[in-house]
Order: structure tokens, then sequence, then C-alpha cells
């Protein structure tokens, strides 16, 4: 698993999105901001990453295992959290079941349902065939090869990712398409875009899992968000224990290109004066 650590202080989690183009790199611009007043650790996800991946059908207990590993065993003494995208879904989860491990949870941009079940307002049977057709062996990765490709991926990034187009180009487009091509990157990414990924299964049982945690939570998300992905946000910010800042710009990435104007919010609220 890759792993980023830098600074000096409270320890704080960053926990980047699950998508089909997210690893812990997605994190460093906030590493580099929180860093002067904080430890900071950043880790990717089980099957995503820009490393080579083992061929295993994901499941949302086999992340929630890992979480609770880590957070138990390799790093106790973190008591705040940032999740970004999907894994602000998993952050609670384990906060609703280990009420007294965390103290504040940050969440950036947070979603519980994949893409496809967003965009058909709901699961369908033929999400979960899609899912399996790409993990076959032969066909599945021609299948993912045809659903990542270069203008599909521009598509998608422009439609709900970046704000700016030109956010994805250089060096950052480059390590976007080291983990589209990783070894086993099919397996995580057709997980996570069919909804086989979803910590929950609706917008009530998401409240729930923060009404449950019981701790002050952050939500930080852009204007720009996609309005489905943003009513989500929006409910949310609405529960009493939740803070709710909405930045004028960004989208589902705003934690990566905006990290400044995320930063200022995140500090005085995981770290606030005595």
């Amino acid at each position: 698993m890759g792993v980023d650590e830098c600074g000096h202080g409270p320890a704080v989690l960053l926990l980047p999105a699950l998508s089909s183009i997210s690893t812990r790199a997605e994190m460093r611009p906030l590493m580099d901001r929180l860093a002067p007043i904080a430890r900071v650790t950043s880790v990717d996800w089980p099957g995503f990453g820009e490393q080579g991946r083992p061929d295993i059908r994901w499941v949302p207990d086999a992340l929630s295992t890992f979480l609770d590993h880590l957070l138990g065993s390799v790093l106790p003494e973190v008591r705040l959290i940032v999740a970004a995208g999907h894994a602000a879904a998993y952050a609670l989860h384990h906060t609703a079941r280990h009420p007294d491990r965390l103290d504040r949870l940050a969440l950036i941009a947070p979603t519980w349902r994949g893409p496809l079940p967003t965009m058909a307002g709901g699961d369908r049977p033929l999400f979960a065939r899609i899912k399996r057709a790409i993990e076959l062996p032969i066909v599945g990765p021609l299948l993912y090869r045809a659903n990542v490709n270069p203008l599909v991926v521009r598509r998608m990034v422009a439609g709900h990712v970046y704000s700016e187009a030109s956010a994805l180009s250089g060096e950052r487009l480059a390590e976007k398409r080291r983990v589209i091509t990783a070894a086993g990157a099919r397996f995580g990414s057709a997980a996570f875009v069919t909804g086989g990924l979803d910590r929950v299964a609706s917008r009530a049982e998401f409240l729930a899992l923060a009404r449950k945690a019981n701790r002050p939570i952050l939500v930080v998300y852009g204007a720009q968000t996609p309005p489905k992905s943003r009513a989500e946000m929006e409910a949310l910010g609405q529960l009493s224990g939740v803070q709710s800042c909405v930045l004028p710009n960004g989208k589902l990435a705003v934690h990566e290109e905006y990290p400044d104007e995320v930063a200022q919010v995140l500090k005085p609220f995981l770290l606030p004066p005595c």
C-alpha cells in the first residue's frame, strides 16, 4: 500500500476519494498546507492507487476492515480524519461503530453512491452484471480499457471532477493515466463505478451514520459540485452538529484543485484554538 507522511503535531489522517483516477496523490496539496501544524498521513485504499493491485472482487466490508485495522493498529494516535468523496461514508461508518476513537471529521465533497447509481437515481441489476463482466479474464480488460480511454476520462473529469479543464494536463494527466493502467486497476474501478463499493444504500442510511457518529463534522464542497451529488452534501449539512462550508469554486476534486481555500477552512476546525 502506498503511504505518505509529513509534518509535526497532532496526527491527522487524509483519506482520498474512491474513483478510477483517485490515489493518495490527490491529498498531497492538502498535506503540504497542513504539515506546519500537524503530522499528516495519507494512504491509498485497497484496490486503488498507482501500484499494481491484486485481482480481487472488492466489497465494502474489505475496505471497512482495512480502515479499522489502520486506525486500530497502525495509526492508533489519529484522532482527526479528513475524508474525500466516497471515503466519507467509510469514515462515518467507522466512527459510528467506534464512537470513542475519533474527535472530529472533515468531509470534503462527501458522497456515498457510485456514478452509475447516481446517474440512474438508484441501483439497477444491470450494474452488477457490468461489474462482473469487467472482472472476467480476457473480456474484462477490453471492456475496462474501452471505458477509461482518454476521451471518456476527459469528459468525466470536465463534468464532475475539476472546475477548470486545464486542471487535467501535464504531470497530473500522466499520473492519472498511471493509475488507470496499473495492473488490477479494473477491479476497484468497476466496483466503485457500478455502486459495488457503496457503504450504504440510501441517503437515510448515510445521514443515520452521521447522527450515530456523534462527533463534530465539517462538510466542505464547491459551488460547482454536480447537482445530484450536491443534494446529498446539502442534506448532510443540515444535521445538528454538522458545519457546512460552500467554496466559490470546485467540483468533486475541490481539495486537489483549490487546496489553499480548503486548507483555510480545515485548519481552525481540526485544531481550534484552546
